[in-house]
């Protein structure tokens, strides 16, 4: 199975930035015209618009279970400065465990992927499921599931 979020994630990084653009104009725009109130108000929007993407922590995902490998690629998809790409890959029987932890009504998603090494059990950092549809992640789990 191979499934990928690219297009969606662009779309939340395109709002993202259209939306953050039109904040600083409207907040330029009232400190031009002496409404102190009105850009206050405006960078305060922004703020919170900004907390609000880095909690989602929006991520572009590549997940595969082909050829006996469970691959993940992720990276963010917003982010300011270089990008940091990051991929977690084992052979499918080293596979031992998916946490899908939710949070905020079922909205947001973090994965967490747990490994059998020769040392013992060990889990990879979680990875954010935000930007991917509720029905791909169905399929994710699933097909972990499938593989347990």
């Amino acid at each position: 199975m191979k499934l990928d979020n690219k297009k969606r994630a662009v779309k939340f990084r395109r709002v993202f930035f259209l939306g953050s653009v039109a904040m600083a104009i409207a907040a330029l725009v009232f400190f031009l015209l002496d409404m102190l109130g009105g850009a206050l108000l405006s960078v305060g929007v922004f703020s919170l618009w900004y907390l609000y993407f880095h909690v989602a922590d929006y991520q572009i995902i590549e997940f595969s279970t082909e050829n006996d490998r469970i691959v993940l690629r992720y990276y963010k998809s917003i982010s300011f400065g270089g990008v940091k790409f990051n991929e977690i890959e084992f052979p499918q029987n080293m596979f031992r465990k998916a946490v899908f932890e939710d949070s905020v009504f079922g909205k947001m998603t973090d994965l967490t992927l747990v490994v059998r090494t020769k040392r013992g059990v060990a889990e990879y950092p979680s990875v954010s499921l935000s930007a991917v549809e509720l029905n791909d992640r169905r399929k994710i789990a699933d097909a972990l599931n499938e593989l347990l």
